[in-house]
């Protein structure tokens, strides 16, 4: 595995050769999503402590933003030959794509985590790669696989059952927390383009540097605003654990993984290894939440993961065809 450092110094043509069969990008991406998975289970604990949700993730970027500044620049300091790509262009462009990607598309997965349990905000964010696909097609020229589209259909019937059990249930919430939330799985998608892009030039490690560390930045000056520098002073241990736990496992680990791996097989690739997200998510919530998991939950969790694997399949399909 290429240490936290190595950036990928293939060309674009080169990597779109090499990533049909890159064991070793797969598995990054793959260990990147499951860790991101537990994100939204240390999100629940810590609000049924009472925190808000701009002080939470101001907590997960307080802990995780050291690191970032840290190996930005030990990078900086080993004087990398990718440090010779950073111009004021480069920087700010960085800054933008970490502020869209890590501030923005997390404030409003935050946000909808309020309405929606664990495991349904995980299913709902899991229909990422569908807007990969799209915006690909729409915004960056790639080529539309139509394959994809019954999977796209089987998935969405998944989270409409689990969204008329909730709204059957216990509908308070439940429309503006899945809007919020597939606001995130929109705008995350659109970073995964632009940020593979990005790394292209720069390499995953300095790119994630200097995008997380903005998108820290940003989420700590919020919270500051709203509640002033005193706010957290009154954390209790326990906050500060789960806020250490967000920043290390649901931040700073998977962040460097997924992004070396999509430098290694790209943003279509990688997101078609989020399965195992879910998976994961739903067991710790029910086994550590107590979240209900209903013969509705089963049925919609297998539609959503069928239409996962139907879209991995087309999308191999439609690149051996292509290679």
């Amino acid at each position: 595995m290429a240490a936290p450092f190595q950036d990928p110094s293939m060309t674009s043509t080169a990597q779109a050769a090499q990533s049909h069969n890159d064991p070793i990008g797969y598995g990054l991406a793959v260990c990147g999503a499951i860790l991101f998975s537990t994100k939204g289970i240390f999100i629940k604990l810590a609000y049924g402590e009472g925190v808000s949700t701009e002080m939470l993730l101001s907590l997960r970027m307080l802990v995780a933003l050291p690191v970032y500044l840290v190996i930005l620049l030990t990078i900086l300091r080993r004087g990398d030959r990718l440090v010779g790509a950073l111009t004021p262009r480069t920087v700010l462009a960085s800054m933008a794509i970490g502020i869209l990607g890590y501030y923005l598309s997390s404030y409003l997965d935050f946000l909808g985590l309020n309405f929606l349990t664990a495991q349904y905000e995980r299913l709902v964010l899991f229909t990422y790669p569908f807007f990969v696909v799209l915006f690909g097609v729409w915004f960056f020229g790639d080529r539309m696989v139509w394959g994809v589209v019954p999977a796209m259909l089987v998935s969405y019937g998944g989270l409409l059952v689990i969204f008329g059990w909730n709204l059957a249930v216990d509908p308070d919430g439940i429309v503006i927390g899945t809007l919020l939330v597939l606001g995130s799985a929109i705008t995350f998608a659109l970073y995964q383009h632009l940020a593979k892009r990005q790394m292209l030039v720069l390499g995953s490690a300095l790119f994630t540097c200097i995008g997380m560390s903005t998108a820290a930045i940003c989420a700590i000056a919020q919270n500051l605003i709203i509640s002033g520098p005193m706010s957290y002073l009154a954390l209790t241990p326990e906050l500060w654990a789960y806020g250490l736990a967000l920043g290390v496992l649901g931040t700073v680990l998977p962040s460097f993984l997924m992004n070396a791996g999509m430098a290694r097989i790209g943003a279509r690739a990688t997101s078609s290894t989020a399965a195992f997200g879910p998976i994961v998510t739903i067991v710790i919530a029910v086994i550590v939440l107590s979240e209900p998991f209903t013969l509705f939950h089963g049925v919609g969790t297998a539609l959503v993961l069928l239409g996962s694997v139907l879209f991995t399949r087309a999308e191999r399909r439609a690149r051996s065809a292509a290679g």
